[in-house]
């Protein structure tokens, strides 16, 4: 009888582990999808950003005067209140370019750096960026660039908030995100040159992706009955795996209408060359240009913030972040074709 009972206690000790066991399993984290974290991009938070933003306090941005500094320094701000670092070092977020390096074009100017450091991949780094620049003052009008590229610049600072919220929850990207805020866009791509050409802070060669945001607010005249839309260029270039997932984000998530309009190499406004991506596609690394179009004003003191249509820019936001998240999180970083 002894030995019955021990084997039963024997037994049951053993059912009790294994049952324990399944549980601990169960009750694992299991990472989760952008989705969860998405809702941090907020029409609210966009709409306030760009109202500070593109306000004639910061007198258009020209690169290298008053205002564009205090874009710079009110990006920089955002960064620290979210407690985002830079990668540059603690408290400078701040890549300098000396005046030389525009030939004559603008004073002393700064690119604006933040990141999130990758778990997994830290060395791997998909970069998302936008021009912090615009036109200044002609003829004592103040071209407030609403669109261009203000926002472009909130969409980032937003995208970052929610990757931040990732964090906090304990879910860090497995590779590294760089928010890169470039300047003197609008005089010739200076500021994302320097930073591909002459000061990488991170080397190219681990750079997987750059997602450039410029202009996303607005409607342009082709899709003023079908407003759910985006121009993507440059997707398909230099891989085709980028544009098989951004595809497959788009169709899972979000049913946008896709224009690939200015992506053909015939195109005669060669937008793929007029924007700061360029820099990183001449380095054979895989781009993917976000734009709504031109509209009636493009480059003039009317593309002010109260024109933007903000649930659009929540929107588009949003889908970047859900691209990014999948760039960042993927076993495998993306083949270059």
């Amino acid at each position: 009888m002894k030995i019955i009972l021990v084997l039963i206690s024997i037994s049951l000790f053993a059912s009790h582990c294994g049952s324990s066991q399944n549980v601990n399993s169960k009750s694992q984290k299991t990472f989760p999808s952008a989705a969860d974290f998405a809702d941090n991009i907020t029409v609210e938070n966009l709409k306030t950003m760009l109202f500070t933003y593109a306000s004639d306090e910061f007198e258009g941005r020209k690169t290298g005067e008053p205002g564009q500094k205090k874009a710079a320094e009110y990006i920089k701000t955002q960064y620290v209140n979210m407690g985002i670092p830079s990668p540059i070092a603690k408290g400078d977020y701040f890549q300098e370019i000396p005046e030389a390096f525009f030939k004559g074009h603008a004073k002393t100017s700064e690119n604006v750096l933040a990141y999130i450091k990758g778990s997994e991949k830290p060395d791997e780094v998909i970069v998302i960026s936008a021009h912090l620049d615009h036109e200044g003052i002609k003829n004592g009008k103040i071209y407030n660039g609403a669109d261009d590229d203000g926002s472009g610049t909130v969409a980032i600072i937003n995208i970052a908030k929610a990757f931040k919220a990732a964090v906090d929850k304990g879910y860090r990207p497995k590779r590294t995100i760089l928010f890169l805020h470039v300047t003197a866009e609008e005089i010739g791509l200076f500021g994302s040159r320097y930073y591909t050409d002459v000061d990488p802070i991170f080397p190219l060669k681990n750079t997987v992706a750059n997602l450039h945001i410029d202009m996303i607010g607005r409607v342009d005249p082709k899709h003023e009955n079908q407003r759910n839309y985006l121009y993507l260029i440059g997707s398909d270039k230099l891989s085709k795996e980028l544009h098989n997932i951004s595809e497959d984000i788009n169709k899972k998530y979000f049913n946008m209408e896709f224009d690939y309009t200015f992506n053909d190499d015939k195109d005669p406004n060669r937008f793929y060359y007029r924007s700061d991506h360029y820099n990183f596609a001449k380095n054979n690394i895989p781009v993917i240009f976000y734009f709504n179009g031109t509209h009636d004003d493009y480059h003039k003191p009317t593309d002010t913030p109260d024109k933007i249509e903000y649930d659009l820019l929540a929107n588009r936001a949003k889908l970047i972040f859900y691209t990014a998240w999948e760039l960042a999180n993927r076993d495998e970083r993306i083949k270059v074709d």
